[in-house]
């Protein structure tokens, strides 16, 4: 997600601009709490990979599904440390 994705949802929203030059207001607050969002979701989503990974421990005598399971919720996790 980059500025102009989090501009953009910011006008669906509806959140208040500038009259005169049609920028949001308060942008830099704006984009520090797009992020926090951002990754409260994909904690959540990780978590639920988790769950998921272990369930599939169970049934997955080889350990393939598991293993896939689990690296993607490593590779969601890892987006926090970029973003």
């Amino acid at each position: 997600m980059n500025r102009q994705d989090i501009i953009r949802m910011a006008q669906e929203a509806q959140m208040p601009f500038y009259w005169r030059t049609g920028e949001i207001t308060y942008l830099d607050k704006l984009e520090a709490f797009a992020a926090l969002v951002a990754s409260a979701e994909r904690e959540a989503c990780a978590k639920l990979l988790e769950e998921a990974a272990q369930a599939a421990k169970d049934v997955d005598p080889q350990g393939f599904v598991w293993i896939a399971i689990k690296t993607s919720a490593e590779g969601i996790r890892e987006r926090d440390k970029h973003d």
